[in-house]
């Protein structure tokens, strides 16, 4: 099997599977607790926040542990949301491709009074600073930008909006979810406010994560009933799997440098055997662009087909965000971009880490050039295309 869908979720690191053994059978305590076994595991939860908050560049009390990312998401802009409503400012400001633990959060808002203003994504995958400054208002309270985008990778320009969201003295929430462990990240050199990771992104275990929350701005609690996380989340900390989250955070960004120029030599060795296939197109820019990160539109084929074939093959791969498989919709990604659906719903996904071997790369390749023509072979769409009856897109 070639496990080609690092960007939906990771195989845990041995290093992060030994601590979160160990821990379960030998730290099983309470850290709330009094007794020695209990404050033993309080002094694991507390070596994990400060580990977890010196590869972001933060304090260890301004890093709050979650369930993952999404939860963070929606800590982030609720605590920014309640904020604003006190200061009587109901707007905010985001992006047309954020996944959708924000876009979703921001519906809510929406019905609750606040006005949003989503800044349109170009076709390079990119949004522009100037433009984010343009949609800041007198009453806006937030601008939410993720680091990468989920599906076609793209590095947005972070430190560039965060110096203007300073400016405007304007909280910057960062779903920084594909971004850490990736990428450097440092939140005071990117000017961020609040910034949401998840730990089964970069090796961890599921069902944890982390809220990076700057020092001095009032957290609005989404989960009541205990005095957990200095008050600001409740509920017994998973301490196991906090502890293995922050072992994987920091051998993600030990080789950090090496293990992005190798992912991304491949990567792009990838990008151009799939960019031989007629009326294929890169997803996104090709620079600015996560390091293992691949995503194709091929004209006259269904996504879904192409996948279940692939997986026939031996190679996991996704045709957007696993959030959303269960939809038959196009990807709200491809469309903010520019795709038409006809051509968004012949998507592919690939993302890859350092594991994957040379060989493994040109079977991909080769696979998916085979799959995309044997399914052109009885695609009525397609046989328009060649026929003349309809024009090409791509």
């Amino acid at each position: 099997m070639i496990y080609a869908d690092n960007a939906a979720t990771t195989k845990m690191s041995k290093a992060a599977i030994d601590v979160m053994c160990t821990l379960m059978n030998s730290c099983w305590g309470n850290p709330s607790s009094l007794y020695t076994h209990g404050q033993k595991a309080k002094e694991v939860l507390e070596k994990a926040r400060e580990e977890v908050a010196s590869v972001i560049g933060a304090g260890a009390r301004e890093i709050i542990f979650t369930s993952g990312g999404s939860e963070a998401d929606n800590q982030a802009i609720l605590s920014a949301a309640a904020i604003g409503k006190r200061k009587g400012k109901l707007h905010i400001v985001s992006t047309a491709f954020e996944h959708h633990a924000v876009l979703h959060t921001l519906e809510k808002f929406k019905k609750e009074g606040f006005e949003v203003t989503l800044v349109d994504v170009h076709e390079d995958g990119l949004v522009r600073p100037e433009e984010v400054e343009k949609a800041i208002r007198e009453d806006t309270c937030l601008v939410s930008v993720m680091y990468a985008n989920n599906e076609i990778g793209t590095i947005q320009p972070i430190r560039q909006i965060g110096e203007i969201c300073r400016r405007a003295k304007v909280l910057f929430h960062v779903d920084a979810v594909q971004a850490v462990g990736h990428i450097p990240v440092n939140v005071e050199d990117d000017n961020i406010d609040m910034l949401s990771a998840s730990a089964h992104k970069f090796h961890g275990p599921k069902g944890v994560g982390f809220l990076y929350m700057k020092k001095g701005i009032p957290v609005k609690n989404l989960i009541e009933g205990g005095a957990q996380e200095r008050g600001r989340r409740a509920g017994t900390e998973n301490v196991p799997g906090i502890a293995a989250m922050a072992e994987a955070l920091k051998e993600a960004v030990r080789d950090l440098d090496k293990n992005a120029a190798l992912i991304s030599a491949k990567r792009d060795r990838l990008i151009a055997g799939l960019k031989e296939i007629p009326h294929s197109a890169v997803n996104g820019d090709e620079e600015h662009r996560l390091p293992g990160n691949v995503n194709f539109c091929f004209e006259g084929i269904e996504g879904e087909s192409l996948l279940l074939l692939l997986d026939d093959k031996g190679i996991c791969a996704s045709s957007g965000s696993a959030c959303t498989s269960g939809s038959l919709d196009p990807s709200h990604v491809l469309l903010a971009i520019g795709r038409v659906h006809d051509v968004a719903h012949g998507s592919l996904r690939l993302s890859i880490n350092e594991e994957i071997t040379d060989e493994e790369v040109e079977y991909v390749i080769k696979s998916v050039k085979e799959v995309v023509e044997y399914l052109r072979g009885f695609s009525p769409i397609w046989r328009d295309l060649v026929n003349g009856k309809k024009e090409f897109i791509l």
